[in-house]
């Protein structure tokens, strides 16, 4: 199977390219962006060595989905999708933060909760929670933003706001934003027998205007368990059923990489890389409630998606 995991393209009137850690945006005009979702994968801020084919695919036409289904509640970037694997939008000036929201205490939060962490990001957590319990509101635990290698970073409300990063006026909005996506894609995610469990969300501002950047509610920057078992998991202390990028994460710890100096990145065996396509297509299918259609084709995957976009740019 093939895999997108570099992309070189110069469309007209280009003014600028960023490579990220999954996804390459280019900026056209100064003012529209073209962002491709490729099938490179990362965890521990870390581009593992191999893509993980129609990653890119399906990650774009959730996000594409939860960005149309939510368009009541904020506004958001998103103009088109000319191709599976891209999104075009409004060129947004982001905040430097990023809005993590939790409704369980698992992952990273409970790595720290376990160690004796009772503070994250000035939030106070309760003595005497478990893996995996649910807090009696969604919490808001905020992260810088962080450039390519480097890590990102627990932040508070009140940091942000005295640092000058976000004003208490637009935090405020972003606040209100964040909890309303998280409730909507909760709501969602019920219907399809899923709990969602945490996210992330980026904001921006555009004209003046705050937009919902980026993509929502997807695997990559979502958890998500299986709504059947959770409380029987629960009570007994085992490992829930999940649908994430936590696997990803669990994998390469086993393997002894968490990103830190010295460690090598496990082998990604063709098993490995099939096996996590796999797990991308179940959520998709559950989340979505529709069959997954590969866009298999005898072209190049990049020749597709420029010809697409070249198509779009001339309208």
């Amino acid at each position: 199977m093939n895999a997108l995991t570099k992309t070189e393209f110069h469309f007209d009137r280009q003014t600028s390219v960023y490579h990220g850690k999954v996804r390459d945006v280019y900026t056209i005009d100064g003012d529209t962006l073209v962002m491709v979702a490729t099938d490179r994968i990362s965890a521990f801020d870390v581009i593992l060595p191999k893509g993980i084919p129609f990653k890119g695919q399906i990650l774009n036409q959730i996000a594409a989905k939860f960005l149309d289904a939510t368009t009541d509640i904020c506004p958001n970037w998103k103009v088109a999708t000319p191709d599976p694997n891209v999104t075009v939008g409004v060129a947004c000036k982001g905040f430097p933060v990023e809005m993590i929201v939790r409704g369980y205490l698992c992952g990273s939060a409970w790595r720290a909760y376990k160690n004796g962490v009772r503070e994250i990001c000035g939030v106070k957590i309760p003595d005497g929670m478990k893996e995996n319990q649910k807090f009696p509101t969604p919490i808001i635990t905020p992260t810088t933003k962080a450039e390519i290698g480097e890590h990102d970073q627990d932040i508070s409300r009140e940091e942000i706001i005295s640092k000058g990063l976000v004003s208490e006026e637009d935090y405020r909005v972003l606040e209100k934003y964040t909890l309303a996506l998280f409730k909507r894609g909760t709501e969602i995610a019920e219907k399809r027998g899923l709990i969602l469990v945490d996210t992330k969300y980026e904001f921006g501002t555009h004209d003046g205007k705050i937009y919902l950047m980026d993509e929502i509610h997807t695997p990559d920057s979502s958890r998500y368990f299986y709504k059947e078992g959770y409380e029987e998991k629960f009570a007994k202390g085992e490992p829930q059923k999940q649908l994430s990028k936590e696997f990803v994460r669990e994998w390469l710890m086993d393997n002894g990489f968490q990103g830190k100096e010295g460690q090598k990145v496990p082998e990604m065996t063709d098993e490995v890389v099939s096996g996590i396509t796999d797990r991308y297509l179940e959520l998709y299918e559950c989340i979505t409630g529709e069959k997954f259609v590969k866009e298999e084709s005898t072209e190049d995957i990049a020749l597709r998606i420029e010809n697409n976009v070249r198509e779009w740019l001339k309208k």
